[in-house]
């Protein structure tokens, strides 16, 4: 027996230790640092814009939600006042705006009466459906599936409402305008609605008289909100246009308006 360490032969020689190239290995050795820092900050380039976009566009169509409920009760009453009396709001129409980090902002609703807010529809939603779960209790029809088929109808008339705000908008050249801002002004129909509900609850026959003032104050405020919207926005402008779809945003609160405040079993009529 003898311990041979050479070679056998026929055997292949195991490799040997490689020289490194004159510029190093580029993943292992000096020229990593390089490439990791470049690929480094092209990648935080790339995520930083994009980051940036995607908050822009957030902010651009649905901003803040916490914005639409920095209420106080001065403010509802004040806001209760524009939409129910709108021929009575004798102030501008305009939102007040201020410098926010370097680009303007507007400033929420407890320092505007023109701005949006989400706390009087939500609010006034709530108090429609109670309304008209009292309305079927007093008419002997209240029933749980009753109750929530009036919800869903509520649901369908205030995003109905919405999506023609909306095609107004895009029709009119502003498709810009945020979603909840949309979403706030659609919803102030049923501060109305309550009114007119409340009023056939205790006296039935003044319902066919503040239903038609609901509907006709109801279309006054959106026109008035919506010229507000295009003449900040538009920038070229179409009067004949813009008057006609703005009387026919007015004149569909009619039908709407009324088709919501029927409180029956049935919920598509």
């Amino acid at each position: 027996m003898y311990n041979n360490m050479g070679p056998q032969p026929g055997m292949p020689r195991p490799p040997g230790n490689p020289q490194p190239g004159p510029f190093g290995n580029p993943f292992t050795g000096a020229g990593s640092g390089f490439i990791r820092g470049g690929l480094g900050a092209y990648g935080e380039r790339i995520l930083g814009s994009s980051s940036e976009y995607v908050q822009s566009n957030i902010s651009r169509y649905f901003s803040d939600p916490q914005y639409y409920f920095q209420v106080n009760d001065q403010y509802v009453r004040n806001k209760l006042k524009v939409v129910l009396f709108p021929f009575l709001h004798r102030g501008h129409w305009t939102r007040i705006s201020e410098p926010v980090g370097g680009r303007l902002s507007y400033k929420p609703p407890i320092y505007d009466i023109n701005a949006p807010d989400l706390y009087i529809p939500f609010m006034a939603f709530g108090t429609y459906v109670v309304l008209a779960g009292l309305s079927l209790g007093l008419n002997g029809k209240f029933t749980p599936e009753a109750l929530n088929w009036l919800f869903v109808k509520g649901l369908v008339g205030w995003f109905l409402q919405v999506m023609l705000l909306k095609v107004t908008l895009l029709s009119l050249g502003s498709g810009e305008a945020p979603l909840l801002d949309i979403v706030a002004y659609g919803g102030y129909a049923f501060a109305g609605l309550c009114l007119a509900g409340f009023s056939k609850i205790m006296w039935g026959y003044s319902y066919y008289a503040l239903m038609p003032w609901t509907c006709l104050c109801t279309g006054i405020f959106l026109v008035k909100t919506m010229k507000r919207v295009l003449f900040a926005e538009v920038r070229s402008y179409d009067s004949s246009k813009h008057h006609y779809l703005l009387l026919f945003l007015a004149l569909v609160q009619f039908p709407l308006l009324i088709w919501l405040g029927n409180i029956s079993v049935n919920w598509l009529f």
